[in-house]
């Protein structure tokens, strides 16, 4: 492991925990002394990471330090590249373009053997079976601001339906995404297929559940496959 994927290392295992962490047990999950520990921490520090606490006691990371690019390891930035390509051929066309200038941000700081790595990785993502409706942007967004959705919806046998849902997650497989909401006509957690989505059409009326409730609530009480389209009861 060269230093700079120590200190890299040193970081996330204080991340990890939100109270004071021996020095002596860093030491053992990166397998060095526990002087080359001290020394890590005095370079972190100096590099603007506000670790507090001394050799005896513990040492703990107090949120807000950003990791410059030259920390990154390969393998993190295969993965980033990985994750911005997927998202440029199978998200709406807004966060596909985010995902490309994200990345050649990122490009742009990463030292040169690094760069090379991101610009030539040959991990690569083939497109969806079928291109994003027009109208995924105006969901990704309400899932954002919290906002309701009339949608007209078409079952399995093709008839269709008015609705009113509270949109609160949104699911990219490979054949199709899926909509997670609350549905007013229904009273429960449904997932909507985005190809059975005739109309969308965003409101301004907001909904009275905060999204991260409904989505705990959704992960508590149901378990099962994201395209079950069943009823899920949503304590309220």
């Amino acid at each position: 492991m060269s230093r700079s994927e120590r200190l890299l290392t040193v970081l996330q295992i204080l991340r990890r925990h939100r109270r004071p962490l021996p020095a002596q047990r860093i030491a053992e999950e990166t397998g060095v002394s526990l002087r080359t520990i001290y020394r890590d921490i005095d370079t972190l520090r100096a590099q603007g990471a506000v670790i507090e606490g001394e050799a005896g006691l513990g040492y703990i990371l107090r949120p807000g330090f950003l990791l410059p690019p030259l920390m990154f390891s390969a393998d993190e930035i295969e993965a980033l590249v990985l994750g911005a390509r997927m998202v440029s051929v199978r998200a709406d066309p807004a966060l596909a373009r985010a995902a490309t200038e994200a990345l050649a941000r990122l490009s742009a700081v990463l030292p040169p053997e690094l760069r090379d790595l991101a610009d030539s990785s040959a991990l690569l993502v083939p497109p969806p079976a079928t291109p994003p409706a027009p109208f995924l942007a105006d969901l990704r967004i309400a899932i954002r601001r919290e906002r309701k959705v009339s949608i007209t919806y078409r079952d399995a046998g093709g008839t269709p339906s008015a609705r009113i849902i509270w949109p609160f997650a949104l699911g990219f497989f490979d054949t199709v995404r899926m909509v997670v909401a609350f549905c007013e006509t229904r009273q429960a957690i449904r997932h909507f297929r985005e190809d059975r989505i005739e109309t969308c059409s965003p409101l301004e009326a907001r909904y009275p559940t905060r999204r991260a409730q409904l989505l705990r609530e959704w992960r508590t009480t149901d378990r099962r496959a994201p395209g079950n389209t069943a009823d899920t009861p949503l304590r309220r």
